[in-house]
């Protein structure tokens, strides 16, 4: 599993959902905004909070998320 200090889980924030630094900013929402168009410097003057490490680090989790897979096993 990829580690990251900052991206973190925890299921009392946003559900378990991974999160930047702990807060309720979720990766899929940073990834979200990107795909939408919208800049670092942007995504940074929407949420003062965040850092442009955390937008990066957001962006490389979900791209080492998408690289894995699943593997159902067969139970008897």
């Amino acid at each position: 599993m990829m580690k990251s200090q900052r991206i973190m889980f925890n299921p009392d924030v946003m559900g378990g959902k991974p999160c930047i630094r702990g807060m309720r900013i979720t990766v899929g929402t940073v990834v979200g905004l990107v795909a939408a168009g919208y800049s670092v410097d942007r995504i940074l003057e929407a949420y003062p909070y965040l850092e442009k490490e955390d937008v990066f680090a957001a962006l490389a989790y979900a791209a080492w998320r998408s690289e894995e897979y699943e593997l159902n096993l067969a139970t008897a």
